[in-house]
């Protein structure tokens, strides 16, 4: 990486105040929008001004908090439940949310508060661990392609997937293939910007062209997050990570996931059971705002899908690696 670098940051909390940068509006504004309690910022989560399993979390945590703090511990009750369903598909939501809660209850406001600043510091801490952990198992790849975005912008600390690959590019020679995302282009908008803002090459590739590429052996390796990994190892992910997987194995070439432990949900046995949030079909019939299709025409537009564990050639979390990501080898991880 070279002396352009600059740090990215996503949400800061200040002792009894929440700011979250506006995703909807980069790479080319980049606005703050204080948050006040449960009601704003589940709907910010839903709008996807604040995005990205673990970073919604965070939000939600520190939110809470801020309710509690307003209304009392039994009051907050009803925030808690709304930001707890602002998104169904990322389980690092309730975990974050259930954590508060539960602090609220046996010690109020300053218990919650002490609780939401403790998630935020362990994902950052995550995100440190998961860029060793990852930079070694894709030691010598230098080509990556990633989908979504995974960095700063969707975590605490520097991310998941992207921060295995900035920790690549401070070992060595990276340059990364980011994946469009359509249709809210993540990668587009939010990926290419961070890996810019870091110094590090980034080409930005129709989404359906990457199986392509990979089959021309022009991709190395795939890097992609989680927003919630069952107990067999199944992976949700944002909506085409699963063609992605399908065209790495077609290409024998390793697909990896990166993600916090805080995003894996033992409860599920597998990912056939995973939720997936349908998004509003207007993102698609209208994206930017311009009508590009008919505007009556159905649309489907699943925010995610998942992965089978067989498809994985490692599930990387801050504690360690699941190669490949059995139910033992995530059960494992999660014990130790």
């Amino acid at each position: 990486m070279n002396s352009s670098v600059r740090s990215t940051v996503a949400l800061r909390w200040e002792a009894t105040r929440l700011a979250i940068l506006d995703q909807t509006l980069l790479p080319h504004r980049e606005e703050w929008i204080e948050l006040h309690g449960a009601a704003d910022t589940a709907a910010a989560i839903r709008r996807l001004a604040v995005r990205g399993a673990p970073l919604i979390g965070i939000a939600a945590a520190y939110a809470l908090a801020l309710e509690v703090a307003a209304l009392g511990a039994e009051a907050a009750r009803p925030g808690m439940e709304l930001l707890r369903g602002a998104r169904p598909t990322a389980v690092n939501l309730a975990w974050a949310v259930d954590r508060v809660w539960d602090a609220a209850q046996a010690g109020g406001a300053d218990a919650a508060r002490a609780e939401a600043e403790r998630i935020e510091a362990e994902e950052d801490a995550a995100s440190g661990a998961i860029a060793a952990h990852g930079a070694d198992v894709l030691a010598g790849a230098r080509r990556i392609l990633t989908h979504c975005n995974t960095g700063a912008l969707a975590t605490g600390g520097t991310g998941s997937a992207l921060a295995v690959i900035r920790e690549l590019a401070a070992r060595g020679d990276v340059e990364v293939l980011a994946s469009e995302t359509r249709p809210l282009l993540q990668g587009a908008r939010l990926t290419v910007w961070e890996l810019a803002r870091n110094g590090i090459p980034v080409t930005l590739a129709v989404d359906g062209a990457a199986a392509g590429l990979m089959r021309r052996g022009e991709i190395d390796a795939v890097i992609v997050g989680c927003d919630r990994v069952a107990a067999n190892g199944d992976v949700a992910n944002k909506v085409g990570t699963y063609t992605h997987a399908l065209a790495a194995r077609a290409a024998g070439i390793p697909f990896v996931v990166a993600g916090p432990t805080s995003s894996v949900d033992p409860a599920l046995e597998s990912g056939d059971r995973i939720e997936i949030e349908e998004r509003d079909a207007e993102e698609v019939r209208r994206p930017g705002g311009e009508l590009v299709t008919l505007a009556d025409v159905a649309v489907r537009n699943p925010a995610f899908d998942v992965t089978p564990a067989e498809l994985i050639s490692a599930f990387v979390c801050e504690r360690g690696v699941a190669r490949p990501p059995t139910t033992a080898a995530i059960a494992a991880l999660l014990a130790s």
